[in-house]
């Protein structure tokens, strides 16, 4: 064999070895012991919107726009692996220039060598966002579960004493209650009905409708007709569901004379919205929570990831004013 051969079949096994590194669909980089890269995979490139030119030969952390120095990534690299052979699936959390926030799960592997000596390492890399946000829902999604059963036993022992019992025989006290119950019952049906669509009057009275004996304690202001999806319905229903629960406990409808006032309106600004506002008043004064509740924390997560929109909660001292803002479509 000369040298020609030689080189033919070295060249051979290095194509048929990259070919292998470019089926992979997770993105992978191979360094060297001084953490410059020897060579990295299609997915690599493809994934992070970087050329072979300026990565090859580059050390690990000046890739684009250095944004692989991160301090974590940093300790795994110099400080875990020579101690290991392996690290597997090492979470790293970062703002990528080209494609946003990230999670990325990282495994490194010193590469094997006959000597078991080597200081080679292979990156692998997985976006895991998605996973982690998936993760992220189904939590809130239990939480918010325990939160609404926890909520509801409370609501319903809370009209249960608000229903006036003086002057009622006990007859007229029981279909007080079921009166009221029974619109609770109504209400969430209406939350979790699949009807196409509801308007979004006719939603905010039957779902408000159970937290209020007397006939103004629960104002709905008459506004433009807002039809709304089944998905916007459930996520409302599940803010007002919370707000009007919080009111009954600690807020305006604690007080025999509190009130609470809904309005909206339309924006037909570069997209259509819907400003949804509640505004309680003649409750106890307003202490706004030193720290963010699973409930706030649920109103936010419904608003925002949920429907797309947002939520302003102001703790003023006269009553609690909420601001919901989210996005609607065009009228059909």
């Amino acid at each position: 064999m000369n040298l020609e051969d030689l080189y033919r079949l070295l060249r051979k096994g290095h194509v048929r070895a990259q070919g292998m590194i470019d089926t992979v669909p997770d993105p992978l980089v191979l360094l060297d012991e001084k953490l410059c890269v020897l060579t990295a995979s299609r997915a690599f490139f493809e994934t992070f919107k970087v050329d072979r030119d300026e990565t090859i030969g580059q050390h690990f952390y000046e890739l684009g726009n250095r944004q692989w120095d991160i301090p974590e990534l940093r300790r795994l690299l110099e400080e875990v692996i020579p101690k290991s052979t392996a690290v597997v699936d090492y979470e790293v959390e970062h703002d990528f220039p080209s494609i946003g926030r990230r999670t990325m799960l990282v495994s490194a592997h010193r590469l094997f060598h006959p000597d078991n000596n080597s200081r080679t390492l292979l990156l692998s890399i997985v976006d895991a966002t998605a996973r982690r946000q998936h993760e992220e829902a189904q939590d809130m999604l239990l939480g918010e579960l325990r939160h609404r059963m926890k909520n509801l036993l409370a609501l319903v022992q809370a009209m249960a004493r608000q229903t006036t019992a003086k002057g009622r025989s006990g007859e007229e006290y029981r279909d007080a209650f079921l009166g009221r119950f029974n619109a609770l019952v109504q209400a969430h049906d209406l939350a979790y009905s699949e009807r196409d669509e509801t308007d979004l009057q006719e939603m905010l009275e039957r779902t408000l409708e159970p937290y209020s004996e007397g006939p103004t304690a629960v104002l709905v202001e008459p506004g433009p007709t807002v039809p709304l999806a089944s998905r916007q319905i459930m996520s409302l229903s599940l803010i007002l569901h919370e707000l009007a629960t919080n009111a009954i406990k600690h807020g305006a409808l604690s007080a025999p004379k509190g009130q609470i006032r809904l309005r909206w309106e339309v924006e037909e600004a570069s997209a259509r919205h819907l400003r949804l506002i509640w505004r309680e008043s003649g409750g106890p004064p307003v202490v706004p929570p030193v720290s963010s509740g699973f409930g706030t924390q649920l109103i936010e997560f419904a608003a925002r990831r949920e429907l797309g929109g947002s939520v302003e909660l102001n703790y003023a001292q006269s009553g609690l004013v909420v601001e919901i803002v989210v996005p609607i479509g065009p009228v059909s």
